[in-house]
């Protein structure tokens, strides 16, 4: 076989995974699968370029990264629970880097422990199966947290007609750190462009709040950020981020239909452009909400405090993996067909 044809099939398949990215991406960055497309791309070409340059010595490293990479995953977890405990308190958000850490611990050993105590061939093979489910967990955990990394920092260069600011609670009547993070985050986008849209602020009264997340917001916007309330418009009716972007997009679609908005070039902001500003590690989710409702808008983050962003982006992740949850039910199917034609 030619040099060719060898450098070929050993770069093929992360030039086709490439190729389905950035296909994908075009179409529509706003998608899980780009994350998948990504980590496999990733994955082929390290892999190749492994294989083309491979030394003898270059087998040590890399059996070290394989045997400490779980164990130092999982010490940052556990260490990190503790100090998010004592920041935020005792809760299932902020243990869940510590219920992540155990997950990962039995997905690595049960496989290996039914052969270490000569289980039977179904606890072998029902142990099999919790190793393949926690492999696509957690290869689709990397993926996601790769391509959330890069969608924040795709090039957006629009002048925006609304700014929607997503809820994140209160404190009272005011709203919370993480909150006006966002509220901070949105204004500084306006002042870049001009002060000119919209402020769209989302979120309903919980049972324990004095007011609705929408009040607090505007009342911040306008108190301390000097933002004139002419500018801002609240959604106070919403519990969750998609009520947040389906109540959100009636209201453009109303005011739209309306000829309610023009923008400051005097024409109708029809079709409008919006930006969803909220929490960096919950920019992708919001993303995928708004394109399954149909709402053309880009995703901006504000910063989070470094220890409370692992618990924050595990959460984001098994609410994604739960909208995801197909490829978990093939992986037991086809173990299940695999028990079956091996008896």
């Amino acid at each position: 076989m030619t040099d060719w044809w060898q450098t070929a099939l050993l770069y093929g398949p992360a030039v086709f995974f490439g190729l389905l990215l950035v296909v994908s991406v075009i179409q529509e960055p706003r998608r899980f699968r780009n994350a998948v497309w990504l980590a496999l791309f990733v994955l082929c070409f390290s892999s190749a370029l492994l294989l083309d340059f491979w030394r003898d010595w270059a087998f040590i490293p890399i059996v070290l990264v394989a045997a400490f990479t779980p164990v130092i995953v999982v010490g940052f977890l556990l260490i990190n629970t503790v100090i998010v405990i004592r920041h935020e308190g005792f809760s299932l958000s902020t243990v869940l880097p510590a219920l992540f850490a155990l997950v990962m611990m039995v997905c690595v050993a049960v496989y290996p422990m039914t052969f270490y105590f000569n289980a039977p061939r179904w606890g072998k093979s029902l142990g099999l199966l919790i190793a393949l489910e926690g492999l696509w967990f957690f290869f689709t955990f990397a993926a996601l947290l790769l391509y959330s990394a890069i969608y924040r920092f795709l090039p957006r260069r629009r002048q925006y007609d609304y700014i929607v600011i997503l809820g994140a609670g209160l404190q009272g009547t005011k709203p919370t750190p993480l909150l006006r993070g966002r509220i901070d985050k949105a204004v500084d986008l306006w002042n870049r462009q001009g002060r000119r849209g919209l402020f769209i602020v989302s979120g309903g009264q919980g049972a324990d709040e004095e007011i609705s997340e929408a009040e607090a917001m505007k009342r911040y916007l306008v108190e301390q950020r000097g933002v004139p309330a002419g500018n801002i418009i609240k959604e106070d009716q919403s519990t969750t981020t998609l009520e947040n972007l389906r109540n959100c997009k009636v209201i453009m679609d109303e005011r739209c239909a309306s000829n309610d908005y023009v923008s400051a070039q005097n024409r109708m902001a029809c079709p409008y452009r919006v930006a969803v500003v909220t929490s960096d590690y919950h920019v992708f989710r919001a993303s995928e909400y708004a394109r399954e409702i149909g709402l053309k808008s880009d995703g901006i983050g504000s910063h989070t405090k470094s220890y409370y962003w692992p618990a924050a982006f595990i959460r984001e992740f098994i609410a994604i993996s739960k909208a995801h949850f197909w490829p978990y039910l093939a992986i037991a199917a086809l173990w299940a067909a695999g028990m079956i034609l091996g008896r």
